[in-house]
């Protein structure tokens, strides 16, 4: 099985560089990482290829213009360059463990998409590990137990690491919870509703959408919690001025059957 991780980025190079070197230390290999890139300046640009210098993976870049948030988008242009049969979605700021790769492709299974959870860091902590490149993919649960101990960490749940059975299949049209910033299906399930909708304008509800969508299509939610965490380094919440307009889409969709995206990724392949 072919499988390629497609990390969203803007303007964070030193998240992205954290976000990397978790991928580079995969216990497995043979995936492809593209990061598509929301219209970040050339810092970057540079910081990618210096990484795809010597990285043990293929890597590659895909950039689009600057015209305000459109993660949607980024994530379609680039799922159209990648052939691999399932695709991995994440984000620049939340760095995998060890085991995310395999355990995604684990867990995977034809008519469902899998989604998994996160640890939050503190914004002191995340400072911290940024300045220090602290190696946390490859921290073990003692190191952790330290870091919710001083409420650097909002959890341990998530690394509780639990084996595949029936209750993982318990929700199959759960769409509430659902993230890009682990989540992962066969790509001819994401072709087939046609991706992303651009349609939402700015941040927020954009991945819910795709996985009604794809319930609809009867692709089923399967759990993968407890499997593969990443950790979500701090930031400032995003702009959410757009939040009422995406929710009437999202309503819109709930309330119908359709299955496409209106403006997807049909336009980039």
């Amino acid at each position: 099985m072919t499988v390629a991780v497609i990390v969203t980025t803007y303007n964070r190079p030193d998240a992205l560089a954290a976000v990397l070197a978790g991928y580079f230390a995969q216990s497995v290999s043979g995936f492809e990482l593209l990061i598509a890139d929301d219209g970040s300046t050339d810092e970057t640009r540079k910081l990618v290829a210096e990484h795809a210098a010597r990285a043990p993976v293929p890597l590659r870049h895909v950039w689009q213009e600057d015209r305000g948030f459109r993660a949607g988008a980024a994530r379609n242009r680039a799922a159209a360059q990648t052939n691999a049969e399932t695709l991995i979605f994440a984000d620049g700021d939340c760095v995998p463990g060890r085991d995310f790769v395999q355990q995604h492709l684990a867990l995977s299974e034809a008519g469902y998409f899998l989604s998994g959870n996160r640890v939050l860091l503190s914004e002191n902590f995340t400072r911290h590990v940024l300045a220090e490149r602290a190696p946390i993919h490859e921290w073990h649960a003692s190191r952790w137990l330290r870091a919710w101990a001083t409420r650097d960490v909002n959890r341990l749940l998530p690394l509780l690491m639990l084996p595949g059975g029936a209750w993982r299949k318990r929700s199959p049209e759960q769409w509430e919870g659902v993230k890009t910033c682990n989540l992962s299906l066969a790509r001819v399930d994401f072709m087939r509703v046609n991706g992303f909708d651009e349609s939402y304008s700015g941040w927020g509800l954009e991945d819910s959408d795709l996985a009604i969508r794809l319930i609809h299509a009867g692709v089923h939610h399967k759990s993968a919690r407890f499997a593969t965490p990443v950790f979500h380094l701090w930031h400032r919440e995003n702009d959410r001025s757009r939040l009422a307009e995406n929710q009437k889409l999202l309503d819109e969709i709930i309330a119908s059957r359709r299955i496409e995206a209106r403006v997807g990724v049909s336009q980039y392949v």
